[in-house]
């Protein structure tokens, strides 16, 4: 891969700050733009040049020495998407419009997206296709699919090389960059804080689904090995195409599976509580990454969740 210079949007945040961070291992020149709205000044990885500011005014910044974009800046709260949507909108679509506006007239014609699995909805078979329905149950899901269908125009009508990477669920954390959520709504992060005392508990949404324990089944992707997806589809990227890849590991584990491992690399019990099911919690969601596999060249080498667990554990402890 030819050195190159990218814009990160949003590279100050969880997933932002290990691509940045990656990019500059490989050699490449990164500037981050980041409002500082959820992501942290500290997570703006060494080299990096930083602007802070809001991705609406992207134009401001972006100019024709640029190579590629690539684009984490959004509102990602599921919960908060449905009692606020009109910011979700706002941030999400009206934020990627006008980027993909100043892309057009820098004349930077190649992006690589960060889409989610949340685009799908409830699942109409597992493992989740590319090709399969999209029917978003929130509005956080909802935007990104605007997202992607946007995109889709652009590469269209006007010839951009744009690469939408759908994730399912991310963990672990790379160098000084892990999760720390305000509020926390991922699973291993919470049950960290159990581990570390800051959480009394760990609930369990359902215990009677149609799973080998009856808890929800999700994939695990660790984050270096979403940031290794990032830079495989600046490669693949074509002109006048827009390509959708799901990003995970194929298999599943359940919560209590998440539980029981968190338990066994920290060495701490986690009380765990039973609660009811939540609206909308598909029993399992697990990709297909075969599209990425092919296309991208990518298949995850770090699978293992007492792994990721480890890595995320390491850092929940120095940054406690």
């Amino acid at each position: 891969m030819s050195k190159g210079k990218y814009l990160v949007t949003g590279g100050a945040g969880y997933v932002g700050s290990v691509v940045a961070t990656h990019l500059l291992q490989a050699g490449h020149e990164v500037t981050v733009l980041d409002d500082l709205s959820t992501g942290f000044r500290e997570g703006v990885p060494e080299g990096a040049a930083f602007v802070e500011g809001r991705v609406q005014d992207a134009a401001r910044w972006l100019d024709g020495s640029y190579d590629a974009v690539l684009h984490f800046a959004a509102s990602s709260q599921v919960g908060e998407s449905v009692v606020k949507p009109e910011k979700y909108w706002e941030n999400n679509v009206g934020g990627s419009m006008a980027l993909l506006a100043a892309m057009r007239g820098a004349g930077v014609r190649t992006l690589v997206f960060s889409s989610t699995a949340a685009t799908y909805g409830e699942p109409v078979s597992t493992p989740i296709t590319e090709s399969d329905p999209t029917a978003p149950t929130n509005p956080y899901g909802a935007t990104k699919l605007a997202v992607d269908h946007m995109i889709a125009s652009e590469c269209a009508a006007h010839g951009l090389a744009a690469v939408s990477l759908r994730y399912f669920n991310v963990a672990g954390a790379y160098g000084t960059a892990g999760e720390r959520h305000d509020p926390e709504s991922h699973l291993v992060p919470l049950v960290l804080q159990v581990a570390l005392g800051r959480r009394e508990s760990i609930s369990v949404y359902g215990d009677d689904y149609p799973t080998p324990d009856g808890t929800c089944v999700r994939d695990y992707i660790h984050v270096a090995d979403l940031a290794e997806a990032h830079l495989a589809a600046l490669e693949a990227a074509t002109a006048g195409e827009h390509l959708i890849c799901n990003l995970g590991n194929g298999n599943g584990f359940s919560v209590r599976e998440v539980i029981d491992t968190v338990r066994k690399v920290t060495g701490h019990a986690v009380p765990e509580v039973t609660a009811g099911r939540r609206d909308g919690d598909p029993a399992v969601l697990v990709a297909s990454a075969r599209t990425a596999r092919e296309r991208l060249g990518w298949t995850p080498s770090r699978s293992d969740l007492a792994g990721i667990v480890e890595d995320a554990w390491n850092f929940a402890r120095e940054n406690a």
